[in-house]
Formats: structure tokens, C-alpha cells, sequence
């Protein structure tokens, strides 16, 4: 029978998880992993998975141990694997390496392995024990668990807003061609944590209309180091895209837009020159006018390319076709202590609905709050991100 688990490995494991977090924007498409050799109540070996860096972090845990590791206990976020895919078999070195118990967070969601590396391990005599921290470390994952189980990225929609749901200020004007420019609406430290959600997602998704109106960068501006730079797509259906503006200006293979119009034009030829990946996907009709890209057909493409989170920051139009289109897996709404006035066109029912084809009483689960500054921020789920592991 399992030993229950104490105090100490609670601690290691949250070692594990916070060395699994340095793999943040590095490992992807790969999970986050974390490895800790503990013998002795001492750590004798430790490290964390990047895919450039190609071995996994037990294997570099067990490396930095060397004989120290037999007897020794491994503390991971994540199921070790049992396949041998770009490297060997975790479970193998483990074996071979003397480790006499595993404590692990969760299962690997991959159903390529989930549950076959622990019954291999218990099977050459090792102590397995699983679920200490999972929440934690199911949190962590949750974007490699939506992508390898559905083949299309995790969507997490962000929006910031008034208290009355307003998502533009009074008197805020935007715009590429108007010198001023749009007021902020939350504090510079909601807009760090957005910078920092960026960073932890392989791409952003906006429409052109907020495009139009803010002439944004879209870009990870946190400093920190990332294997592939953040993709930014948008959805533009009739291709208004401006070679002028500032996404196009500073495009480096790192922007992607969809579209309904002919990839042969000449707009399309222009922003190819520029630097822009053109597709045209989705909703092909006669009218051309009402045409919009199909947002399903546009997540399987970007799964396609291993992205495995998109970070969705648009306006409520955009906002409204996702929800709508039941594509959305988590929101993050960040309010600011103030109010807008004017038009109830801004408000939060416009801006954001739930899906229509949602049973009536259908509830965000989940719900956590944040404080930022004199914001905060409330997150919830709108599916189970596990629900197909």
C-alpha cells in the first residue's frame, strides 16, 4: 500500500514545479516537466525539460546525480514517459538508474502514455505515487493536455474592461493614422500580467478591426527568452490589412493572417513581400462581403503548426464569434475601478455572451480572483481541458 505522502514531498514537489516553470515558452510543443533526485533529505540531482535542449528532465536530473541517484526518490510534475519518441524512455533510465520511488503530480495526458510508465516502473519494483499538488500541476500542463488530446490549441480569451463594462475610455481616439493615442483602461500592473500571458502562449489571435483601431504590436515584450516568437494571427476575411502599419512594418515570419479573400491578389502579394503569411481559409460563398474565416478551421491549422495556446485578445465582435462558436476554453477578465458611462452598447453582455447553443444555467466553472494593482482579474473555465485525457 502507498505511503501517504508528508510534508517534505510537498515541498519537493513544488521544487518540481517550479523548476518545470523555467521551461515556460521553451518547451513548447512539448509539456512542462521538472525533475528532482532527492536521497537523504538532499537534493542530488534536478533539472527541467526545453525542446531545443532535446533531453528530458529526469534524464538530466539523473545525469547531474550520476551514482548518487540509487535509492533515491524523483520527484516530477508529470507522468515520466514509456515511448521513445525524439529521446529514449524515461522510465527505462529510471529503472536502470536504481531509483527506488516516484512521486509524480499527474498522468501524462498523452494517451500514448498516460498510466503505461507508471505500471512499468511498479512493475521493475519501483514505489509510485501520483497526485501530490496536482491542481497545481494540471494548471501548468493544461495547454499540452487540450493540444495532444484534441490535435487544436488550448483559447484563453482576455479582455480588460470598466467596472460597467466598457472596453474603451471616454474620449479615447486610436488609430495608425491619429496622433493620439488610446487611454489605458487598467493599471501598468494588470498590463504586466497580460505581457507575462503572452509570454506563456505560443500565439495571439486578434481581428482586424482592432487592428484598424489601435495599430497594435502584439507583441511578448517581457525580455524573457522563448524558443519560437509569438505568432500573431489575425482574422482579416476581406484582407484590410495595411502594409503601413505597425504589425506589418515589423514583421519578422511572425505574423499569419486568414482570410476569405483571393490569395492571389495583389494586397496578398503585398504583405507576402512584407513578410506576412497569407491563408485563406473558412466560409468560401458567393458573397464574399458576409464571408468570415471558419474559426474551427482556423484552431486545426494552428494545431497543425504545434501551436498549442492561443491567446485571444480582441474586440467584442470577434469576442462574440468565438464564444459563439464554442472555442473558447478559459476567459480572463481584468476590471479597472472605473466607469465608463455613455452607450450600453460597451457593456459586458455585449462584449463577451456565453455561446448560444449552451444549456440554459450553463456557468463558468472554476472561478479564481486576482488583485493587480487596483484591479483585478476573474479567470474561469468554460470547459474541462482534461475532459478528454
Amino acid at each position: 500500500m502507498p505511503r501517504p505522502f508528508s510534508s517534505s514531498d510537498e515541498q519537493w514537489m513544488a521544487h518540481a514545479l517550479a523548476l518545470a516553470r523555467r521551461g515556460e515558452a521553451l518547451a513548447s510543443p512539448n509539456p512542462m516537466v521538472g525533475a528532482v533526485l532527492v536521497r537523504n533529505q538532499r537534493v542530488v540531482g534536478e533539472g527541467f525539460h526545453t525542446y531545443d535542449a532535446l533531453k528530458h528532465a529526469e534524464i538530466i536530473a539523473l545525469e547531474a546525480a550520476g551514482s548518487a541517484a540509487r535509492r533515491a526518490t524523483l520527484y516530477v510534475n508529470l507522468e515520466p514517459c514509456c515511448i521513445t519518441g525524439r529521446t529514449g524512455p524515461c522510465t527505462q533510465a529510471l529503472i536502470q538508474g536504481g531509483i527506488a520511488r516516484v512521486v509524480a503530480a499527474m498522468p501524462d495526458p498523452n494517451p500514448a502514455v498516460s498510466g503505461r510508465g507508471f505500471k512499468k516502473m511498479r512493475a521493475a519494483g519501483i514505489e509510485v505515487e501520483a497526485g501530490k499538488l496536482s491542481e497545481e500541476a494540471r494548471r501548468l500542463n493544461e495547454a499540452f493536455a487540450t493540444w495532444i488530446t484534441t490535435q487544436r490549441p488550448l483559447v484563453t480569451l482576455k479582455s480588460a474592461m470598466t467596472l460597467d463594462g466598457s472596453l474603451v475610455l471616454p474620449g479615447a481616439v486610436a488609430g495608425p493614422s491619429n496622433e493620439r493615442r488610446p487611454q489605458w483602461i487598467t493599471s501598468s500592473a494588470s498590463r504586466a500580467e497580460v505581457q507575462r500571458m503572452r509570454h506563456a502562449s505560443d500565439a495571439l489571435l486578434t481581428g482586424i478591426g482592432t487592428v484598424l483601431a489601435d495599430d497594435p504590436m502584439l507583441t511578448d515584450r517581457t525580455g524573457l527568452p522563448r524558443r519560437r516568437p509569438l505568432l500573431r494571427v489575425v482574422l482579416d476575411s476581406q484582407l484590410r490589412l495595411s502594409v503601413r502599419s505597425r504589425l506589418v512594418r515589423e514583421a519578422q515570419q511572425d505574423v499569419l493572417v486568414f482570410t476569405c479573400a483571393a490569395e492571389k491578389g495583389r494586397r496578398a502579394q503585398a504583405l507576402r513581400h512584407a513578410g506576412v503569411e497569407v491563408v485563406t481559409i473558412g466560409e468560401r460563398t458567393r458573397q464574399t462581403a458576409t464571408a468570415r474565416p471558419d474559426l474551427r478551421a482556423v484552431l486545426e491549422e494552428l494545431g497543425r503548426r504545434n501551436i498549442m495556446s492561443v491567446l485571444l485578445e480582441a474586440g467584442p465582435t470577434l469576442n462574440a464569434a468565438a464564444l459563439g462558436a464554442g472555442i473558447v476554453d478559459k476567459v480572463r477578465m481584468f476590471y479597472a475601478p472605473k466607469l465608463a458611462g455613455g452607450s450600453p452598447a460597451a457593456a459586458l453582455s455585449r462584449s463577451v455572451p456565453l455561446p448560444r447553443d449552451e444549456p440554459a444555467g450553463h456557468e463558468i466553472s472554476r472561478l479564481r480572483i486576482e488583485q493587480f494593482g487596483a484591479d483585478f482579474a476573474v479567470e474561469g473555465y468554460l470547459r474541462d481541458v482534461y475532459g478528454n485525457c
